[in-house]
């Protein structure tokens, strides 16, 4: 994703957060795991919680299915069907109701046309393309001295930045209604509520640590442009 170059504005901004990329992954996984051994009270299961969220806030026409792999859950808006993995499906353990409800919680909020989850939808083709191409040619421009093709690559590559940093309001809003509505619906306790948090908290690490290593690469670019002139 960012070209590699000995300088040391990698040194100093970037390979700092891959490290702390590491560490979010392990975390998440190790939060995850431990949950993932604690069954609910009231033994319902991933699926069932996403399909009572979805409920209760009258979102009828969202789908819910298991898909291979383990942390592979996530929320598709153009098909709107929620994916629950394997772990998180047909498992009653607070992880796996936590995960499962979060996915709710981007069901709802496509539901609702919140603003913030449009945007970031919008964002994927950018983003797509200035994640692979942005820092290349913003590489290729500094190296050959060529300031417009610099330009080009360091602007592709902040509209991923955005990306990244449009998804965090949009990933801790889906976390804070999962929590809501597990409360309001009594599914679980606040002792099992309190698992949840940590199952989503280590969640939200990962994307961060994802967009701090974005917006770091792009301080990098700049940085070394702004050195070659």
């Amino acid at each position: 994703m960012f070209p590699f170059l000995f300088d040391e504005y990698y040194l100093i901004l970037v390979v700092p957060t891959f490290f702390l990329s590491m560490w979010a992954q392990f975390k998440v996984k190790s939060t995850f795991a431990k949950y993932s051994k604690v069954p609910s009270s009231r033994k319902i299961s991933g699926q069932a919680a996403a399909a009572l969220l979805l409920k209760s806030k009258s979102v009828l026409n969202v789908k819910i299915e298991a898909v291979g792999g383990s942390l592979t859950d996530h929320y598709d808006p153009s098909k709107k069907v929620v994916r629950l993995s394997t772990p998180v499906y047909g498992e009653t353990s607070i992880a796996a109701i936590g995960v499962a409800a979060h996915e709710a919680g981007h069901a709802i909020q496509h539901a609702l046309s919140w603003g913030p989850l449009g945007l970031r939808s919008f964002l994927v083709p950018v983003a797509n393309f200035g994640s692979t191409l942005g820092p290349w040619l913003a590489i290729i421009g500094i190296i050959m001295t060529m300031p417009l093709l610099t330009n080009i690559g360091i602007i592709a590559f902040s509209g991923a930045v955005l990306f990244y940093v449009i998804t965090l309001p949009v990933e801790f809003n889906a976390s804070a209604r999962a929590i809501a509505i597990l409360r309001e619906n009594n599914v679980l306790s606040e002792q099992e509520l309190k698992g949840v948090r940590k199952v989503l908290t280590a969640a939200a690490l990962t994307y961060v640590a994802s967009a701090l290593t974005a917006i770091m690469s792009l301080l990098r670019l700049v940085l070394l442009s702004r050195r070659r002139r």
